[in-house]
């Protein structure tokens, strides 16, 4: 899950712009003549979208009766987009949609189900939890693309610098490690986020969650919930450990610090890999330490599973929705995922795209390695959501504006509303 906006956003805007809505092609693919489909790619404008766009080109290569107006939208305005876009009638062919909006979009009726259709004649071949996750009701309503979840990644030079030869496995070994890399570095040791996606491994960690789905109880105010975020917040004071960023640019500060070596240890996805080597504390890419995040009081680790899925859009009519659906194929194939891998670091969803190319690169072997560790979400239309007046409160906390039993409480009522009929 890309967390981070994307540089070009107003480039990608003025493209948006330009293309209307995107899925009201002109043409109806009648007497043999080419469709045209649309795809809305909500990948990093910079170091992700020149692989897709590749890809594209060979797509229509091999497919002289198809044509794709692709169209980069930034990540943190696709959801919104996309959503308005399709209640009228107006949306993209395909979207590279970010695994959590599945279940909000397959309610509304947005996403085709792609059971039994040749976008998943594969579906052996993708890992089983990430088919799960694409679902809704029992009907599959993507394509996994690309899968991430979340690490404690860190430098292993300033580590070994001050003894330290293994990876923590638990918070207060951190604490003690930035400490020691503090005392003899003199860089920081650790660097939290007070966004509330990064916040889930706290709240895995002691057994929880934001709401229980099956049971239909907000669970955010919970003990748990307040031991997992107690321990959060633990993490922005003391030796060797950054202050909460809660400015607009906090995401930039804490990646750039990491990256040129002016913090040990931060917890990332593997998103950002190709950024952290160019980093000049990783021009030796085998310096980049992948670990478990460390576990809860209970000995428990875990992190979310992000990633994104080809979903079609079902108010497509039929000859685009065809030609949509060789596109998801092409595109989730396991020769085009290993291109994808090789280009951009990222993991791939289907078991036969793992090729020993793909993991030499440190980076992908790394977070595959802590893949077991990743939790999928819930199928709640309304989960994604919650994170958003936890972001406020969250923020709030970490900046010392209110006591984290005022934040959570507050966070509680803001969920209820989005959830009413889950109980307290």
């Amino acid at each position: 899950m890309r967390r981070g906006i994307a540089a070009s956003a107003l480039v990608a805007s003025l493209a948006l712009a330009a293309t209307a809505c995107g899925g009201g092609s002109s043409d109806s693919g009648k007497a043999g003549g080419p469709v045209t489909i649309t795809w809305w790619d909500t990948s990093n404008a910079t170091n992700e979208a020149p692989t897709y766009q590749a890809l594209v080109k060979q797509f229509e290569a091999a497919n002289k009766n198809i044509k794709v107006n692709y169209v980069n939208v930034p990540f943190d305005q696709a959801q919104n987009k996309f959503d308005t876009a399709a209640g009228s009638k107006g949306a993209p062919d395909i979207l590279r949609s970010e695994v959590g909006w599945t279940p909000a979009f397959a309610k509304k009726g947005y996403f085709l189900p792609l059971d039994g259709t040749e976008a998943l004649a594969d579906q052996a071949k993708f890992q089983p939890s990430l088919i799960k996750q694409a679902q809704y009701q029992g009907k599959t309503y993507g394509a996994p693309l690309v899968t991430d979840t979340l690490a404690l990644v860190y430098n292993k030079a300033l580590f070994k610098k001050a003894g330290i030869t293994d990876a923590p496995k638990t918070w207060d070994e951190l604490k003690s490690d930035a400490a020691k890399i503090d005392s003899k570095d003199k860089v920081y040791g650790y660097w939290g986020s007070t966004q509330a996606y990064y916040a889930q491994t706290f709240l895995y960690g002691e057994g929880t969650d934001t709401v229980d789905a099956t049971a239909k109880k907000i669970t955010v105010d919970s003990a748990a919930a307040k031991k997992a975020y107690g321990t959060w917040l633990s993490l922005f004071s003391g030796q060797g450990l950054h202050k909460a960023d809660t400015t607009a640019d906090a995401y930039a500060h804490i990646q750039d610090a990491f990256v040129n070596g002016k913090v040990a240890a931060i917890v990332q996805g593997p998103w950002e890999i190709t950024n952290i080597y160019k980093g000049s504390a990783f021009k030796d890419k085998s310096n980049l330490g992948i670990a478990v995040v460390p576990a809860g009081s209970g000995g428990k680790a875990g992190a979310p599973t992000g990633g994104h899925n080809l979903s079609v859009y079902a108010g497509s009519d039929k000859a685009h929705q065809d030609a949509a659906l060789k596109f998801v194929k092409f595109m989730t194939s396991a020769t085009s995922q290993e291109t994808i891998a090789l280009k951009n670091s990222t993991l791939p969803t289907r078991s036969d795209a793992y090729t020993a190319q793909v993991k030499a690169d440190p980076g992908i072997a790394g977070f595959q390695s802590v893949l077991t560790a990743a939790q999928p979400r819930p199928e709640l239309p309304e989960y994604s959501s919650l994170w958003v007046p936890l972001d406020t409160e969250l923020s709030k906390i970490a900046g010392g504006k209110e006591p984290l039993d005022q934040g959570l409480s507050n966070a509680e009522v803001a969920i209820a509303k989005l959830v009413p009929d889950f109980s307290k």
